[in-house]
């Protein structure tokens, strides 16, 4: 008599009963920072990519005063449920721009960056990564 053999798992059928990426991402936290991802997408599902920098500061003051968008920090957002660069209001721009402009090329934590970003509808967004 012949013993039956079991029949062995295929490579795509191993591949298709691991979980998704979304189902083992933890929650309220980045993938990637977006400076490192080159680009992320804001919680109104606007994509921003990274086009240039860091920035030199004359470049970035000019952006603190006529980017569309200005981002320093982060908050979580519900939504999507993670962590996203907190965007500014218009009255915040000036005293953000001044805190960020003395932490450039600091001697001690928190050092900020300054990045460009544009967006797929082609607004401009500041961004002022902060290095802790």
């Amino acid at each position: 008599m012949s013993k039956k053999q079991k029949r062995a798992t295929t490579f795509a059928e191993e591949l298709a009963a691991l979980p998704s990426p979304a189902e083992t991402e933890p929650r309220g936290s980045y993938v990637q920072m977006p400076v490192a991802a080159r680009g992320f997408t804001d919680a109104d599902g606007c994509y921003w990519r990274l086009a240039r920098g860091p920035l030199d500061p004359r470049r970035a003051k000019r952006l603190a005063v006529d980017a569309d968008v200005m981002t320093m920090g982060t908050y979580y957002e519900e939504r999507v449920e993670r962590w996203l660069p907190r965007l500014l209001a218009e009255a915040e721009r000036p005293a953000a721009w001044v805190e960020a402009r003395a932490r450039f090329d600091a001697d001690e934590l928190p050092i900020h960056e300054a990045y460009e970003f544009v967006g797929e509808d082609g607004r401009v967004l500041l961004f002022i990564e902060t290095y802790c």
